[in-house]
């Protein structure tokens, strides 16, 4: 009796993979890619993450969210390229910046932008990309 579904089993392992393979494919075609927003001049970046020291002790850490509205295309084709130099630009600062952050107040947004603004302008060589600041956060150790 288990010899006589054998050819079975072995049918459906043969054509299981098959089937699912044409189904990924025709899956692909109507995929549509996830935006964070519908503008062309928007750039990602990930959250910049730096630790927050006081008394040679890790005491928190600072979470930035960022994007860039580069509005210029050929500036927007330069920013693309240089995303790396941008956030280790980006990272130096802001652990620079923690120096000065607490963690029992909310650190200053507007001078935190404007760090990141200068930091900008001085990587891409010319002012025209705007940086966006998405989120700030601070978590305390305890």
């Amino acid at each position: 009796m288990r010899f006589g579904r054998l050819p079975v089993w072995l049918c459906l392992l043969v054509l299981l993979p098959l089937a699912a393979g044409a189904a990924e494919e025709g899956g692909d075609k109507k995929s549509s890619e996830h935006k964070l927003t519908q503008s062309v001049s928007y750039l990602a970046l990930d959250p910049i993450y730096t630790t927050i020291v006081d008394d040679n002790r890790a005491q928190g850490m600072l979470m930035v969210g960022v994007g860039l509205d580069v509005p210029d295309e050929a500036l927007r084709d330069v920013a693309t390229r240089s995303m790396p130099v941008l956030r280790d630009a980006y990272v130096r600062n802001l652990m620079a910046f923690t120096a000065t952050v607490r963690t029992d107040a909310q650190p200053d947004v507007a001078q935190l932008a404007n760090r990141l603004q200068t930091v900008t302008d001085r990587a891409l060589g010319k002012k025209g990309a705007r940086i966006l600041l998405a989120q700030v956060a601070i978590r305390v150790n305890r």
